[in-house]
């Protein structure tokens, strides 16, 4: 196996973080996106979209898209279970884990590919010959992480971990979320202590060392 990513970006880091939980070792390659290295023949003959991550298996097979490769290796390497272990802690691994990507994640990825220079001409990823920046998108953006800071911050005042009282993939991907949006001078609000208690306990975690 072989993962393509780019430890910079959001979505490399939700797998790298599931890797290290899990124990496993995968040979990576780097594909810089910051330089449009996804764009490259070589690559797109990988992933026709043009985006990091993805996993090459050893049969010539690519699998991308985050939660895909996440449930792959989920299967080859069961424990610990991050998706859950019966049905109902299955269920709501995945609502929470959607409720962090639609309210927080794409949010952040809203106020940061509208904003900043380096994404002047890439308001959506993938698209090599580029889409404008929408800087209503900026302001939307910061509206809904602070929906989802809120909601967060009280779930988490009556649960350990964001699906229950295990660590999952829901909490990789509500952590990484967090620490994207920093890149645009949003962070979680002093009044969400039970999410910043949560953070600070995810964070000493020593899986958050694959996130460079």
């Amino acid at each position: 196996m072989k993962l393509y990513d780019f430890k910079m970006a959001p979505n490399p880091q939700r797998v790298n973080m599931f890797v290290a939980e899990k124990g496993l070792e995968i040979p990576t390659e780097e594909i810089n996106t910051r330089e449009r290295a996804q764009f490259s023949d070589s690559f797109m003959s990988i992933n026709a979209v043009s985006q990091v991550p993805v996993l090459e298996l050893d049969d010539g097979t690519c699998i991308s898209e985050t939660m895909a490769i996440c449930r792959y290796l989920e299967e080859l390497r069961p424990e610990p279970a991050l998706f859950g272990r019966d049905a109902k802690e299955k269920a709501l691994i995945e609502m929470w884990s959607r409720r962090a990507e639609f309210m927080g994640y794409l949010a952040a990825a809203d106020m940061l590919r509208n904003s900043s220079p380096a994404f002047e001409d890439r308001g959506l990823p993938g698209v090599p010959g580029g889409v404008p920046q929408i800087a209503e998108l900026v302001t939307r953006g910061r509206d809904s992480m602070g929906r989802f800071f809120d909601h967060f911050d009280q779930h988490l005042g009556s649960t350990r971990f964001v699906a229950g009282d295990n660590f999952s993939v829901a909490d990789i991907t509500t952590f990484v979320t967090i620490g994207f949006a920093t890149r645009v001078d949003v962070k979680i609000p002093d009044a969400c202590t039970n999410l910043a208690r949560w953070h600070k306990e995810i964070a000493a975690r020593p899986s958050t060392a694959a996130l460079g």
